[in-house]
């Protein structure tokens, strides 16, 4: 094996994306952002393809290009920009990439790289239902509606989607989600009557395709379940995809009362064995999982030793025979008793999307 390495099983991401479409009769966009949450760009796409996705969706244009240039020709969606990006949202336009707009400075942008171009721009207005983040506010919504009319019919966009995204369903039946879905209703309505009618209208995150199919509408966008990881409580036959492991770069016996790791925060109390493992927070490792984080080592359950540091942390194994190079694993899907991502967000006080999407490039990348 390799010094330190996520095993991702694409048959797994696959597997996930084939369930979650079956559990809709809407379309599915698998959301591969973020280097597909820290599981591999191309790779998690082409897995998510295979599985039924006929969608990709991507945060930051430069990953959707990439995406392009790695011979993926399902339709892609890029969300996250800036007026500094104006060439490439040229080269977006140019491939065939959907834009969302949240302003009008975006519907320009996008209709002055259709010009440019030559290409009509595909567009998704964004309506922000309540989330307060990215989309355009409800006050303003008529004025964003008027102006994409006005380029549909000057044949520089087409409106493909209006969406939305959920602030709270990963609390199924919070009061916010019937107030968000209303607000969607209404920029339907409004964007209707000022002749934009959209293929596509969306607002179900994760946790919304896996409870709640009155949003499932057109089409789902699911994320974090694609790689096995659930939002909310409950069974849903997802499999992580995910193994994160190192092997040992030192092992030793120590007396009792040897402080371990910087601020002596761990002190022996016995004679012990210590694991070196060469992972640390520059690698992702969440420091403050520090005394708490859990890992595995020969099918037994240990707990980190004093602080976790830039690029390893020590684990005490008591009398337990390990030999340099043994697999230490810090998560994976669980199954054999051993720790997953949910156990170490909870040990550092965060959620699982953090603790897959934050692994490093530094740890190499294994597909099985």
């Amino acid at each position: 094996m390799h010094r330190t390495e996520a095993v991702v099983d694409l048959g797994a991401v696959t597997d996930n994306v084939a369930r979650l479409k079956a559990g809709t009769s809407a379309e599915l966009m698998a959301v591969v952002k973020a280097g597909g949450y820290g599981h591999g760009l191309l790779p998690a796409a082409r897995a998510a393809v295979a599985g039924g996705a006929g969608w990709l969706g991507t945060a930051v244009l430069g990953e959707a290009l990439a995406l392009r240039a790695g011979g993926i020709t399902v339709p892609l969606l890029a969300w996250l920009w800036t007026p500094d990006e104006a060439a490439t949202v040229t080269r977006a336009v140019a491939a065939g990439i959907d834009v969302s707009v949240s302003s009008r400075w975006q519907l320009d942008a996008v209709t002055a790289a259709a010009r440019e171009t030559g290409t009509g721009g595909r567009v998704h207005l964004k309506i922000d239902t309540g989330l307060s983040r990215n989309g355009c506010y409800p006050d303003d919504w008529p004025d964003l509606v008027a102006a994409a009319a006005k380029a549909v019919a000057g044949g520089e966009v087409e409106v493909v989607g209006v969406w939305s995204h959920f602030a709270y369903a990963d609390a199924p039946g919070h009061p916010t989600i019937a107030r968000q879905l209303a607000v969607f209703d209404d920029a339907l309505a409004t964007a209707a009557r000022g002749g934009v009618e959209p293929q596509l209208r969306h607002i179900a995150n994760s946790a919304a395709t896996l409870t709640l199919p009155a949003a499932h509408y057109d089409l789902v966008r699911p994320g974090i379940a694609v790689y096995g990881l659930s939002p909310v409580e409950g069974d849903f036959g997802l499999t992580p995809a995910m193994t994160l492991r190192a092997g040992a770069a030192s092992v030793k016996r120590v007396h009792a009362g040897e402080g371990v790791s910087y601020g002596h925060e761990y002190v022996t109390d016995r004679d012990t064995t210590l694991v070196l493992v060469p992972l640390g927070y520059a690698d992702g490792i969440p420091r403050h999982a520090s005394n708490a984080g859990p890992v595995q080592v020969d099918g037994r359950r240990f707990t980190v030793a004093g602080r976790v540091c830039m690029d390893q942390f020590v684990v005490d194994v008591g009398d337990l025979d390990v030999a340099p190079g043994d697999p230490v694993v810090l998560f994976g899907d669980g199954r054999d008793g051993g720790p997953t991502a949910q156990d170490w967000a909870d040990a550092a006080g965060t959620i699982h999307y953090e603790i897959v999407t934050r692994v490093g490039p530094r740890v190499a990348r294994v597909y099985s």
